[in-house]
């Protein structure tokens, strides 16, 4: 998919005259541009690898928990959620005193998908530019550039750096809007479309998941009411502390100290309930996007459903992380834990776990399917 990409986007480049005359093509360009970090060396796309369902597959000193910055050494405490199906997510807002929606990054600080594609390239752990003028300047450098992005956004674009750096990240969150990002041709849409049948392992994952009786999945994990409904994302957008604990492998390679308090690290946010919580995430191509939770802590789909499943403590073998064979580690922050989400439903015999986990396999896009474990 990449080549195919980077293909389209040296053929632009070769046709200054039609080269990018949507801001669809303006944004493909820019979102595969390694110019737009310090060193030149990282692109959104590096972070979000459209070969592997918009994650970083790149494998660091901690493992692929958490992604390399520009400079070859720094470490982030959080990993590179998937951009994939991103653009369905609503704007940040508080629902009442202890509860919030919404937003981009894992504490919805950023607004929309403009707003988070203008923050990798000034982090300093991530493409590590100084400001907004040097990517303005970088950006100068290539005629082609310039001539797109007065044609897309009016002769005196370039009248500021600001206006140019908006108009940048304009452009890259609607090449994010397009089919690419979000194909809807999973397994389980094909299913709901009648073209395929699910296993019957699959169909039982199906009923436990949007069955409240038996989990607790489908609170959190479901937009709609409807089991099968064709748009669904698998995330209410919601913030929740579900007591992931510190992965301690990233924290002895990054240098990081104290805790990630999570959403009340967002600057729209003060409130004491916050501290610990953080978005729901999609469960599109879940499967393929490991490790998991916003820190990368466990490597393997299963031990997530074993891990929500330690809540109910009337199976004593949900009590050991299969990854470490020891028992749970305790929440980074324990405090303000969903108990309600966490302790609704039955303990779940092995069978159903991975029932469970069959299920979420199916709702890998068509194009990722190869990327599945036998």
């Amino acid at each position: 998919m990449r080549l195919l990409l980077t293909a389209a986007i040296l053929t632009a480049f070769a046709s200054p005259a039609a080269a990018f005359d949507t801001m669809e093509k303006l944004g493909e360009a820019l979102f595969f541009d390694v110019n737009l970090s310090k060193s030149r060396t990282q692109s959104c796309a590096t972070c979000h690898d459209p070969e592997f369902a918009f994650v970083d597959p790149r494998e660091t000193d901690a493992g692929r928990a958490v992604s390399l910055g520009d400079d070859g050494e720094s470490l982030g405490d959080r990993s590179a959620p998937t951009a994939g199906y991103a653009m369905f997510t609503p704007d940040f807002e508080q629902l009442d005193t202890a509860a919030w929606r919404g937003g981009m990054f894992w504490d919805g600080r950023a607004a929309g998908l403009a707003g988070q594609a203008g923050g990798p390239p000034l982090n300093p752990i991530e493409m590590g530019m100084p400001d907004k003028a040097s990517v303005v300047e970088r950006l100068k450098e290539d005629d082609v550039y310039i001539a797109a992005f007065k044609a897309l956004f009016g002769d005196d674009v370039w009248a500021s750096d600001e206006r140019v750096y908006d108009a940048m990240t304009q452009a890259i969150a609607s090449f994010e809007t397009t089919p690419l990002f979000a194909p809807f041709d999973s397994k389980y849409d094909r299913y709901l479309r009648g073209q395929v049948e699910l296993t019957s392992e699959e169909e039982l994952g199906r009923v436990l998941f949007t069955s409240q009786q038996f989990t607790s999945c489908n609170l959190c994990h479901q937009l709609r009411t409807s089991p099968i409904a064709a748009d669904e994302t698998f995330t209410n957008y919601e913030y929740h502390n579900i007591g992931t604990p510190v992965n301690a492998e990233v924290r002895g390679v990054n240098g990081v100290e104290g805790p990630d308090v999570g959403l009340k690290a967002n600057p729209a946010v003060n409130a004491a309930e916050a501290a610990g919580r953080f978005k729901v995430p999609t469960l599109r191509n879940v499967a393929v996007t490991g490790p998991y939770m916003h820190n990368g802590v466990f490597k393997d789909l299963r031990t997530v459903v074993l891990f929500y499943n330690k809540y109910n403590t009337t199976n004593p073998k949900r009590q050991i992380n299969p990854e470490t064979g020891q028992p749970w580690a305790m929440p980074e922050i324990p405090q303000n834990l969903s108990v309600t989400e966490l302790t609704e439903g039955p303990a779940l015999d092995d069978r159903r776990i991975d029932a469970l986990v069959a299920f979420m396999k199916t709702l890998t896009d068509q194009r990722y399917e190869h990327l599945l474990e036998d």
